[in-house]
């Protein structure tokens, strides 16, 4: 056979590598341009989007028109939202007969034994914000395109190996709540579009800092829910953009742990 040729079966051998050696070279450069294109498509997405993709990646469209009731420690926690209208409540029990307070987009009631009673007006505030706040948390990053929300996108970086936008968040004082002074940062994953990571500055009761790190993720009937670990800087106010190194290096003390238990996801009756 012409093989058995040394000079042909070289030749035949050079050319064999050749071919191989193109064929990486412009998988290399395929790969490389495929990199590029990502980044390059990174680049363009500004906080806006990915906020709205991260909505959806949670399940922003069910939870548009569910009911979905858990438990937090010693309360009890039921959210019915029918795309715009919401009505938020917590109970001292799980059937929501005892001590129910109820926050609407109008108004807030308190009731017992499903008796409306009177409720201070310098309770109000106080009360419609503690409800609110464990709802919104419950299912961030839904809510943040809401129109009192100043998002903007700062960086990236990377945490445990993996790339994350970093997009910041404020309120304006229309719409923004008791709270709208407070801040926050959202680590949100680049491929996946998951919030992993939290943090923000409040300014009640002396104000202070908290890291939030996403775990227990699990998808129920369409939404993504998590717990958190809730960490503590040293420093009361460090710039919300250097917690994630802080968290990297260890210098976060965990203070408590973010659970909702018994989660339940029902859909609507139109």
């Amino acid at each position: 056979m012409w093989l058995n040729n040394p000079r042909t079966r070289n030749k035949f051998i050079a050319a064999t590598l050749k071919s191989i050696k193109m064929k990486y070279r412009i998988l290399y450069i395929l790969s490389a341009l495929f990199i590029f294109s990502c980044k390059e498509e990174s680049k363009k997405l500004d906080a806006d989007t990915i906020i709205q993709k991260a909505i959806s990646q949670v399940g922003g469209k069910t939870i548009d028109t569910s009911t979905i009731t858990f438990k937090f420690r010693d309360k009890y926690y039921r959210a019915k939202r029918n795309n715009g209208l919401y009505r938020l409540e917590r109970s001292t029990n799980a059937a929501f007969k005892d001590t129910l307070d109820q926050l609407t987009n109008s108004d807030f009631k308190r009731f017992i034994n499903e008796k409306e009673v009177p409720v201070a007006d310098s309770l109000i505030s106080s009360l419609s914000g503690s409800v609110n706040s464990v709802h919104y948390f419950s299912v961030l990053p839904y809510g943040l395109d809401a129109e009192a929300v100043n998002a903007k996108k700062v960086g990236e970086t990377t945490i445990n190996g993996k790339t994350y936008y970093e997009i910041q968040v404020t309120f304006s004082q229309e719409g923004g709540g008791e709270d709208f002074e407070d801040e926050y940062m959202y680590w949100i994953n680049t491929k996946h579009f998951t919030v992993d990571f939290l943090a923000y500055n409040y300014h009640v009761n002396e104000g202070g800092t908290r890291f939030r790190e996403a775990y227990n993720i699990r998808e129920i009937e369409g939404i993504r829910f998590v717990d958190y670990r809730n960490f503590k800087p040293n420093e009361q106010f460090p710039p919300l953009e250097s917690l994630d190194s802080l968290f990297a290096n260890g210098e976060l003390d965990l203070l408590s742990k973010i659970e909702l238990q018994d989660v339940t996801v029902s859909e609507n009756q139109k």
